[in-house]
């Protein structure tokens, strides 16, 4: 059997598997099963300041929602805690084009888009892109299932 078919009979099947497989945890905040940062520790405000993931320090955290968020510095953790609605991601930070098809899914911090204000995560590039054919209506669809995807 050729590379080729190879990939395409069994590779390719189990990748889309993948795509397809809900959070190890359906909790109010999306956390890794491994760890309880949110946004696996990337800070949620520089997404609105900076334009662009930036990680999270040690010394810069704040628990809510039953997640440990994390921060760059001071000033955006101030930021957050008067008003952490304004920047956590939509959905919990599960990935908006599941929430969209009516599942939950994780996110990675680069997969990421602020629409009209909220910031939105998705679980990869290619899921993003998917997302990203509709967004008006895949928000929508998402407002419509959130949150009693996560029962």
């Amino acid at each position: 059997m050729s590379i080729r078919r190879l990939f395409i009979a069994v590779l390719l099947p189990a990748a889309m598997l993948v795509h397809a497989l809900p959070a190890a945890a359906k909790e109010p905040v999306f956390t890794a099963s491994f760890s309880d940062l949110a946004i696996r520790g990337y800070d949620p405000v520089a997404y609105f300041t900076e334009g662009r993931p930036t990680e999270g320090k040690d010394g810069f955290e704040f628990d809510w929602k039953g997640a440990t968020w994390r921060f760059a510095n001071q000033e955006n953790l101030d930021a957050f805690k008067a008003n952490p609605a304004a920047y956590a991601p939509q959905f919990g930070g599960y990935c908006a084009w599941a929430v969209s098809q009516g599942y939950t899914a994780s996110t990675v911090p680069e997969a990421w888009r602020i629409v009209d204000g909220k910031l939105y995560l998705n679980y990869s590039k290619g899921v993003q892109a998917r997302w990203e054919q509709d967004v008006p209506g895949n928000i929508a669809k998402a407002n419509r299932n959130w949150p009693t995807v996560l029962e």
